[in-house]
């Protein structure tokens, strides 16, 4: 990586981090955890841990993406809940999910718990906090090697996740399904599959959270892709919006599934992100999917598909869909990947405009985004796989 790529990708991280956080964090506390962590350096032996603030009460806030966004919660806030949160964590290798361990059994706990469990802790040493920036997982405070850890209150668990997490003949896949049918949390979701509650007995283990997020985003996302492919075509129509400094543009054809995303970051000379260079990130899926993982977008590409084809449902119509994501410098602490996914959201929450052609849509687009960032989308449109692809192939209304 060039020293000029370093200086955006790391920036001074005292400009843009929290500012009003607890400074001293105590080596011995009593907590509620809201969350499990495991990571992903070393893998298969990682560090496995608690995310916990270091008071009993209420700790939903700290890990509530749905929440932050009915809220509108601002950057700061959610950053400065999520820096306050110990991780308390010790070595484990991934695969070693039978074996007898009272830490694991508490992190499998609160995978699955409704609230956040109570806990006691002892750590080696006083957690010091370095704040460090990640593009996928949600940030978090300081880590330090736990000593011990003691449940102290019994976990509430919701019987119907006490339903799939006993039953060790469902597939995690049919687990995540059945959940998300009901209405449980993306975020919830991610942290069942993480500790290792779901999937077929002998077959289970834990996932790194990072990978836990796409996992279940791109199982979702493949879910709700075979149900709109029955769908009838819709119409060129357009949303526009979003949140914490990341906005959407997403652009739906009247023609059968496809999804194409471009992440630019708005007032930089390149995309911090992208391995090839460029000021922008793409990636792109046909009809019939991708086969490799969307390396450019990364998880980013998955959450906001989610989020497009969950509109697509509720409108009962197929489309093929370009999207534009420009990423402002109002975001300056990355708090990852379900900003995208909320941040579509949000964008497709918006009343959205309809058009009898693709080129009065990309006329009104082009006037909206230079209006807004002044920036030349065409930079972006030339480049599209997907328009490339439109151009070449029959949709079904020309049969």
């Amino acid at each position: 990586m060039s020293m000029a790529l370093q200086r955006i990708k790391y920036r001074d991280l005292e400009e843009s981090s929290p500012r009003k956080i607890q400074k001293d964090f105590r080596q011995d506390f009593q907590g509620s955890a809201p969350a499990p962590f495991i990571g992903r350096f070393g893998y298969p032996q990682v560090h496995i841990g608690l995310l916990s603030p270091q008071f009993l009460g209420d700790t939903k806030s700290y890990d509530s993406p749905r929440l932050w966004s009915e809220k509108n919660w601002s950057i700061p806030e959610i950053a400065n809940k999520r820096y306050e949160m110990v991780n308390s964590r010790q070595s484990w290798n991934v695969k070693q999910l039978q074996k007898e361990n009272r830490f694991l059994d508490i992190l499998q706990e609160a995978g699955m718990a409704s609230q956040a469990v109570e806990v006691e802790v002892n750590l080696k040493s006083a957690p010091k906090l370095n704040y460090q920036k990640e593009k996928e997982i949600m940030p978090f405070g300081p880590s330090s090697e736990l000593r011990k850890i003691t449940l102290t209150s019994n976990p509430k668990v919701d019987s119907r996740v006490d339903k799939v997490v006993s039953d060790t003949d469902l597939k995690a896949t049919e687990a995540l399904e059945e959940l998300y049918k009901k209405g449980f949390e993306d975020n919830f979701l991610q942290k069942l599959l993480s500790v290792g509650n779901l999937g077929l007995k002998g077959n289970r283990k834990l996932v790194p959270t990072r990978w836990s997020i796409t996992a279940v985003d791109d199982t979702l996302g493949k879910k709700l892709i075979a149900e709109v492919k029955d769908f009838s075509l819709g119409e060129y129509q357009l949303f526009f919006g979003g949140g914490w400094g990341n906005y959407y543009l997403i652009c739906f054809f009247p023609q059968i599934w496809s999804y194409e995303l471009f992440e630019t970051y708005l007032e930089q000379k390149m995309n911090p992100w992208s391995a090839t260079g460029q000021f922008y990130s793409t990636d792109y899926e046909n009809y019939e999917g991708r086969k490799e993982y969307a390396e450019e977008c990364a998880g980013g590409y998955y959450a906001a598909r989610l989020a497009l084809l969950e509109k697509m449902k509720v409108l009962k119509r197929q489309h093929s869909a370009l999207v534009l994501r420009f990423i402002t410098p109002e975001y300056n602490i990355p708090l990852g990947v379900w900003v995208c996914r909320e941040a579509s959201r949000k964008a497709l929450q918006e009343k959205s405009i309809s058009f009898g052609s693709q080129e009065l849509m990309f006329q009104y687009a082009e006037e909206l985004i230079k209006r807004k960032f002044g920036f030349e989308i065409n930079l972006l449109l030339k480049e599209s796989h997907l328009l490339k692809e439109k151009k070449v192939q029959k949709s079904l209304n020309d049969f």
